[in-house]
């Protein structure tokens, strides 16, 4: 649960600094006219990944085993290499990233308000689906529909809060360090959904070796355990792992979390806590 809290945390706090920026830039600069399409073009974002995770669930339903293991384990894959590129991406942009958004939505102003849905549906629509796949994911990881949902909610409802008190100017926090440490932190919950993409591969027969145990140590943290749930929900933990799936995680994980830490400690210094135009709309507002 904390893994998928974590997510909607870490993603749903980057839509709402998007957001905060789209429209602090509008208000500041006394286009509040131009608001009601940039709130179309998020609404169609949030649906959008709304419906890509409707139709994920639903439609793997409908597969033999074996095609949703195989199913699982690819978007598993896939997933893991979407949230790595992000939080690469964030630690290399975030200090650019208001400049960028308003180049952008100078050029939609321009162009008419269909341009302005549409930049606000790019912006926030990525993190959307980024959302939805991973947190697929890491239901079909865990067997439990109920606990991973609850914590990508609350997670997503945290990000909802914190974005309307930075624009409210109401919450200082270093954004630098925040991303620094979730990114690391994802990166661990990623190394764990990339070994159970790996395993579900194998049980579809796609990848060999699923027999080939590197050890079994069920009968010390048990699965049903609270425990072993816990281990389960946050690096989705396995007591029985496969040889490859150990491989594979710590091929991944070890050089990963030591290029994203090398990369954050040498970023330069840190951007201010909180984007100063948000602060000064809400002023203005």
């Amino acid at each position: 649960m904390f893994g998928n809290y974590l997510i909607g945390l870490r993603e749903g706090l980057e839509a709402s600094l998007v957001v905060c920026i789209l429209i602090a830039y509008l208000v500041k600069t006394g286009r509040r006219d131009r608001l009601a399409p940039v709130w179309a073009g998020i609404a169609a974002a949030v649906l959008l990944s709304l419906a890509f995770g409707a139709v994920l669930q639903y439609g793997s339903t409908q597969l033999t085993f074996e095609a949703q293991e195989a199913l699982g384990g690819s978007l598993s894959i896939i997933a893991v290499g979407l949230v790595t590129w992000m939080v690469f991406w964030m630690r290399r942009t975030a200090r650019h990233l208001k400049a960028e958004l308003h180049g952008k939505l100078d050029a939609a102003l321009a162009m008419g308000g269909f341009a302005l849905v549409v930049t606000a549906f790019l912006a926030v629509g990525r993190e959307g689906l980024e959302t939805a796949l991973f947190i697929w994911t890491a239901v079909q990881a865990t067997s439990d529909g109920v606990r991973p949902l609850l914590g990508a909610l609350f997670g997503l409802a945290t990000s909802v809060v914190l974005g309307w008190l930075f624009y409210r100017g109401a919450l200082r926090i270093n954004l630098a360090k925040f991303f620094t440490w979730t990114g690391a932190m994802l990166v661990v919950v990623a190394a764990g959904v990339l070994a159970y993409g790996v395993h579900d591969l194998q049980e579809a027969g796609w990848i060999p070796g699923l027999h080939d145990q590197l050890f079994d140590i069920s009968s010390t943290i048990p699965k049903d355990s609270w425990y072993g749930t816990l281990l389960k929900g946050v690096f989705n933990f396995q007591p029985d792992p496969t040889v490859l799936q150990v491989v594979v995680w710590a091929a991944y994980l070890v050089p990963t979390l030591l290029l994203f830490l090398r990369r954050a400690s040498g970023s330069g210094p840190a951007p201010k806590p909180v984007a100063a135009e948000a602060e000064a709309a809400a002023k203005a507002a």
